[in-house]
């Protein structure tokens, strides 16, 4: 633009030579009658507020100040906090936490089983899932208490092009009911009653009915919680009179280890959790009615976690949470 200026030619003209604004021809041609080529090297400070410093030390800090510290007024930092404590912007703050992985305003829930014979019934729960005794049946066990039939105050606006459907945030109770579920692990079939509640008695009505429903020529092995009403006397009792029954605890604070929660999940997120039920039997057919579905269309739940590999990250948050305790 310089030497196109120097040999006579407009604005006008230089600018429809090198393909820019006729106003950017000016700038430069300003800048170097001002400035000299000193003018051209670099361009002008620019408006606005300058960007934060963000030294390696300053970096330090912050990342360990979120990591080890917590506001005086919250329990965790936000990027605006940590900005006023660190000295910087927030959008500084905001870079740091996402380069080094930091999400001060997430937490996740864990718990630890304390099972003393954790390693024991862990290895037997999981040796049904990868290897299955010949001519039987593994069957998941557990029940989904306290089920509510949940109607809403208001009606709500259904999905449309443009807007999403809409529910009230109040409801009213109209009772509760208990599922109670078995899942086969070789099919994903499930045999389920619903209950009002869930006491020993339903507890062996429940067995009666697996019972009833699978082939008596087969041993069945349930894999339980460790509920008190599962080992009750009389439950205990019946399993006598019933020597096919072969029962399997999971290890205590160890649901995560009985595949039939994953079926209650989905349950709970295809079907309950948006559901309108004005009565407690119109919620006990919607259950029934997923619980026939999902047999006419069975989807096994393949388990692949070794015991030894369970074991060693069990052993990992252990000594995590152990150095946490202690410092």
């Amino acid at each position: 633009m310089i030497l196109l200026a120097g040999d006579g030619l407009q604005d006008k003209q230089i600018a429809a030579v090198v393909g820019m604004r006729r106003q950017a021809v000016a700038l430069w041609r300003g800048r170097f009658l001002s400035l000299g080529i000193a003018g051209l090297a670099k361009d002008a400070p620019r408006g606005g507020r300058h960007r934060s410093a963000r030294t390696p030390q300053k970096v330090s800090a912050i990342i360990r100040q979120t990591t080890q510290s917590a506001p005086p007024d919250a329990t965790h930092w936000s990027t605006n906090s940590m900005a006023r404590a660190a000295g910087v912007s927030a959008s500084t703050v905001g870079r740091v936490w996402r380069e080094h992985g930091l999400k001060p305003h997430r937490v996740k829930s864990f718990k630890l089983s304390n099972d003393k014979h954790f390693a024991e019934k862990l290895d037997d729960v999981v040796g049904l899932y990868l290897n299955p005794p010949e001519h039987a049946l593994v069957l998941s066990c557990d029940e989904k208490s306290q089920i509510q039939a949940l109607d809403r105050t208001q009606p709500g606006l259904p999905l449309k092009k443009g807007r999403t459907a809409t529910m009230t945030h109040d409801y009213k109770r109209h009772g509760t009911t208990t599922l109670f579920a078995a899942l086969g692990m070789l099919d994903g079939k499930v045999i389920g009653t619903c209950m009002p509640r869930h006491r020993h008695q339903e507890w062996i009505k429940f067995l009666a009915l697996i019972d009833r429903q699978t082939p008596t020529d087969k041993q069945l092995h349930l894999i339980v919680d460790n509920y008190a009403t599962h080992k009750h006397p009389k439950v205990l009792k019946w399993l006598q009179k019933h020597p096919r029954f072969h029962i399997h605890f999971t290890p205590t604070s160890a649901s995560w280890l009985n595949m039939v929660e994953r079926f209650f999940r989905d349950l709970t997120t295809r079907q309950l959790k948006r559901g309108v039920f004005t009565s407690v039997e119109k919620l006990i057919k919607a259950v029934e009615a997923y619980v026939a579905y999902s047999n006419a269309n069975p989807r096994p739940f393949i388990w692949t976690a070794k015991a030894t590999d369970i074991l060693e990250k069990v052993k990992l948050a252990r000594q995590s949470l152990y150095k946490s305790v202690t410092g």
